[in-house]
């Protein structure tokens, strides 16, 4: 395996990488993206908000700009070796483009879980691709084996200089288009992209805030700023894959604490929520870790109450597969306040929902879901539009709950979101030893019956809910009759299965709808 080029013994310091940035030649391939205004959400919030487009580049995200930077500068040697990286999504199609255009050999290891369609498309930019493996690491593993192998020159997606000045130029491109910039807001998975835009716009423009914006389920900066250095995080949440990274890079690591002003997190709801406002101000469909600057840009204003400031959100990516919209039209209003989930317990009596409907009053209702379960109380599911928010949910729970019904808010219940409101059949009709958890699986033809073969047919499953929501990854609630003498045993079982898994027993949306007993 070969380096594009040595590493320097020293760290970059920031005139360095302004050099570099500055002689990218990026343009060979990239466009200059443009940046628009949000007008609708400028309004909303009182502020200019602009959007840099980076889906609009012939790969349909960013990750061009670095793969090319570094493919560029290689070695006469190195070039006709050919190139290899490891890459699910966009940093494979960067660099399949950037090797038909060069005139470079490059292969893009990808799982085999990867959507059809991100194969199509590496394959259509030129590259050559090798499926291995059901997720990045095995596809990682592999391409360093086959670059050991051939000679090849890997290609990192995030941690390299070449690559974090690649995508600096974004940075360039703001200053130029607005200068006037108080905020920008970037995306961060393994930082190459909040790295290369910071160093560049501080040393241009240090008075402009540069906040690195994470999904909180995959948050690695924040892990890696808490510790002091660069940490392994257990496990990432998937919906935004583009960023789904357990370990940000060490090179980038050292350029975000020196040039970030801020880094915040923000949920998939969140995401879902600024993916529906970028469709709805430019038409643009965004993938989820493009929309991610986007909500922490949200989330920033509101927490900081700002007025008045001229920002910027990088929307990174358009690789989407059309399937997961499904997911984020679901979320997108909970994300927004817009929709309130609660588990309301009403007497078992004639009348008594229309009761319950004279308390809510005008207030639309999304979702009512209810199962006869015994002959005194009744648990329903209830989704309700808000107009004001937190707050008009917050005086709904008050107003049921001074009428006497019990109320539970699931609306950040995370298991009620993605199984409990779908599932049919109510309480069990006997007392069980019951336990349920959560797991996540790579998605891949055969991928259900391979996860149940792996869990084995030892214990009882008395509950089974399968989810996909077009994402690559499946999502699965299950039950089994598990005796506390038992107990001990199964949780190793699990530990040794390699799945993602978390133990709902204690959840309440399980207590109100699911389990035997509702105390």
């Amino acid at each position: 395996m070969q380096q594009a080029q040595p590493l320097p013994t020293q760290p970059m310091d920031g005139a360095d990488y302004l050099r570099d940035i500055l002689r990218a030649p990026v343009y060979e391939v990239a466009i200059t993206s443009p940046l628009q205004t949000m007008k609708r959400l400028s309004e909303r919030f009182d502020n200019q908000v602009q959007l840099k487009r980076e889906d609009r580049q012939p790969v349909h995200s960013f990750k061009l700009r670095g793969a090319h930077n570094m493919m560029a500068q290689l070695t006469k040697a190195q070039k006709q070796a050919g190139v290899i990286a490891a890459s699910a999504g966009n940093h494979a199609q960067g660099v399949a483009l950037s090797g038909s255009k060069l005139g470079v050999q490059a292969t893009i290891v990808m799982p085999r879980t990867t959507p059809a369609i991100k194969v199509d498309a590496v394959r259509g930019f030129g590259g050559q691709v090798v499926l291995h493996g059901n997720n990045f690491d095995d596809a990682k593993g592999m391409a360093q084996a086959l670059a050991e192998e051939h000679g090849y020159t890997f290609v990192p997606p995030f941690d390299h200089p070449q690559v974090i000045a690649g995508q600096g130029t974004i940075g360039l491109e703001l200053v130029q288009q607005n200068g006037h910039l108080d905020y920008v807001f970037l995306p961060v998975g393994g930082g190459g992209i909040a790295a290369g835009v910071a160093v560049l716009i501080k040393q241009l423009m240090p008075n402009i805030k540069v906040i690195g914006v994470e999904a909180e389920d995959s948050a690695c900066l924040r892990a890696a700023l808490d510790a002091g250095f660069p940490v392994t995080l257990d496990r990432v949440g998937t919906f935004a894959d583009g960023v789904a990274v357990k370990r940000i890079g060490d090179e980038s690591f050292r350029l975000c604490q020196q040039y970030l002003d801020d880094s915040i997190t923000v949920s998939s709801d969140a995401i879902c929520a600024a993916v529906q406002d970028i469709f709805e101000d430019t038409r643009a469909i965004s993938e989820p870790s493009g929309a991610l600057a986007l909500a922490g840009l949200k989330h920033y204003v509101e927490k900081h109450q700002l007025k008045g400031k001229q920002m910027a959100a990088v929307l990174s990516g358009a690789n989407t597969n059309f399937h997961s919209l499904r997911y984020v039209s679901e979320r997108a209003e909970l994300g927004e306040k817009r929709e309130g989930l609660l588990a309301v317990t009403i007497p078992e009596q004639t009348g008594a929902f229309f009761n319950f409907c004279q308390i809510l009053g005008d207030r639309a209702v999304t979702e009512f879901n209810y199962r006869y379960g015994d002959e005194q109380l009744a648990n329903i599911f209830v989704g309700v539009r808000l107009l004001d928010g937190q707050e008009e949910l917050d005086n709904i729970i008050s107003d049921l709950r001074q009428a006497g019904y019990p109320v539970e808010d699931l609306s950040d219940d995370e298991m009620a979101k993605v199984h409990v409101r779908y599932m049919i059949g109510g309480r069990p009709s006997a007392d069980l030893h019951e336990r349920l958890y959560s797991f996540e699986f790579p998605e891949y033809p055969g991928a259900l019956l391979h996860f149940l073969q792996t869990l084995g047919t030892h214990w009882n499953i008395s509950l089974f809910n399968y989810r996909n929501h077009g994402s690559d990854y499946g999502r699965v609630l299950c039950g089994f009759e598990i005796g506390d003498q038992d107990l001990l045993a199964f949780t190793a079982h699990l530990r040794e299965l390699g799945y993602d898994w978390k133990d709902e027993t204690s959840n309440p949306a399980f207590r109100f709808f699911l389990s035997r007993s509702a105390t």
